[in-house]
């Protein structure tokens, strides 16, 4: 089970790497085996899907998504988290709010990741 202590942790850490634009940093959070799904990816790989499968093309889509938008900054505005899961509330280098769910198995690492976006 995931305490509120280690869901703030992460959190914390994960706005952290990406703000420092540091690509080993930011993986650090994320399991082998990890799906992310966002219309982010969908722009960035122009792939209407919008999922990347695996921790290698995570890294290729992360380090797209850094070259993209140089200026990235996240502003952490809330956490929540569950059993075992995490939902990263923050406000992103455009001022849209944006809504990460995250599943988190029971080493740490993220599994699954589904972003939301308000505008």
């Amino acid at each position: 089970m995931l305490t509120e202590s280690q869901a703030h942790t992460l959190a914390v850490h994960w706005v952290e790497a990406w703000n420092s634009h540091d690509l080993a940093q930011i993986m650090f959070h994320y399991a082998e085996n990890v799906t992310l799904v966002s219309p982010v990816a969908a722009k960035i790989l122009n792939d209407p899907s919008g999922t990347v499968i695996g921790k290698n093309a995570l890294r290729e889509y992360f380090k797209k998504g850094l070259e993209v938008y140089p200026n990235l900054k996240f502003e952490l505005i809330d956490v929540m988290w569950g059993i075992s899961s995490v939902v990263l509330y923050y406000i992103n280098q455009k001022g849209a709010k944006t809504a990460e769910f995250m599943e988190i198995d029971s080493t740490g690492k993220v599994t699954k990741v589904i972003a939301n976006y308000n505008r």
